[in-house]
């Protein structure tokens, strides 16, 4: 019999190419992943593949916020769902469908969980609110990193029920994204300031370079902000080491919480701030940095029933893409232009110019005659 002339039932050859096409989807996503390394872009990324892939209507994730955290929590990680505002989304490490998720590798409907855990059926009435259609553990090394929760599917005439294969590819899919989930969280807890919350020096460094890079091909504006805290000594002087503390913490939260959510804000050191906007005019930057300054002036300091006011001065450095220029220069500009608010009053906010620069250089000049002045 010629080989050549058997055939390979229709079914059978779908099945095959669909396999194919499947493990080159998770090579794709396995690539997608691994490629990023902020914690907020993974789950982003990770809930909008989950969604094309088992199509679905909604996605949910809830995860470990660090290491030594006692509860796993949704916060904003997740797409499509509507929660309900009395419902406290917080699952505690100890909870019985947790203990359930980490002694078994396998997906549960939210039926299957309730018929195991039935005699703890309240305990788990939160995620009825999310009308789950599958519930998915993200595990490393077999410890629980979180569990994802898909909503309801696409009616394709199969309603929310999960074959076998979907389900094997959905915990596969769970696998990589629990191990880049992992790995961001790792990069996360090393750029960052374990006080303030806010990167570290290096990992500001690092984009603000990559920014630059994108600005000059693009033609794009992006901004630097070097902020200092007036007299800051004062208060580890009169209150404490304490006391200065609690004002970086505070003063790094109005950071924070004042610029943009695509903006990166880092510690650069001591009493020191740095912020990078991309994507913004000159007008718009000082008047986001005018916002915080103005926000820190008027906030009330209360450290051990002494209430304090505080100041910052900040300086402005704008690239415009139409040059080349390295992070380590504009820096320098924003801290120059720190220098020029610091020596003219303090609580106030410069914007580096070329004028400012050669009054800074001409004043050390007289102070250092060998100093030269371009």
């Amino acid at each position: 019999m010629n080989i050549d002339s058997i055939a390979i039932p229709a079914n059978s050859l779908s099945n095959y190419e669909k396999q194919i096409y499947d493990l080159k989807q998770l090579l794709e996503i396995s690539k997608s992943l691994s490629s990023v390394l902020e914690i907020k872009k993974v789950i982003e990324s990770m809930l909008y593949i989950c969604m094309c892939q088992m199509r679905t209507l909604s996605a949910a994730l809830f995860t470990l916020n660090g290491f030594e955290a006692t509860a796993f929590t949704l916060d904003s990680n997740y797409n499509g769902m509507e929660l309900a505002s009395d419902i406290n989304y917080s699952v505690p490490v100890d909870h019985p469908a947790i203990q359930l998720l980490e002694s078994t590798n396998m997906t549960y409907t939210y039926e299957e969980m309730v018929d195991i855990l039935k005699t703890r059926k309240e305990e788990i009435a939160f995620l009825e609110t999310l009308h789950p259609s599958l519930i998915v553990p993200l595990k490393v090394k077999n410890r629980l990193n979180g569990f994802l929760v898909l909503g309801e599917r696409i009616d394709l005439g199969e309603g929310n029920v999960y074959s076998s294969y979907e389900k094997n590819q959905i915990m596969t899919i769970a696998s990589l994204a629990a191990i880049a989930i992992n790995n961001a969280t790792l990069m996360d807890m090393t750029t960052t300031d374990m006080m303030t919350h806010l990167k570290l020096k290096h990992y500001f460094f690092s984009v603000l370079m990559d920014k630059i890079d994108h600005a000059f091909i693009d033609s794009r504006s992006l901004a630097v902000f070097m902020l200092d805290i007036d007299h800051f000594k004062k208060f580890n002087d009169t209150y404490g080491h304490a006391c200065g503390d609690m004002v970086l913490i505070e003063v790094a939260s109005i950071i924070k919480n004042t610029v943009r959510s695509e903006d990166l804000a880092a510690r650069y050191g001591g009493e020191e701030f740095v912020v990078l906007l991309c994507d913004v005019e000159q007008d718009q930057a000082f008047e986001i940095a005018e916002n915080i300054r103005k926000a820190v002036e008027a906030k009330d300091f209360v450290f051990e029933d002494q209430h304090m006011k505080v100041s910052i001065s900040v300086g402005i450095s704008m690239y415009f893409g139409l040059n080349e220029m390295t992070a380590k220069l504009l820096v320098e500009h924003a801290d120059e232009a720190l220098y020029e608010s610091k020596n003219t009053g303090r609580n106030r906010t410069t914007i580096y110019t070329e004028k400012k620069n050669t009054k800074k250089k001409k004043a050390n000049a007289s102070k250092n005659p060998e100093a030269k002045v371009s």
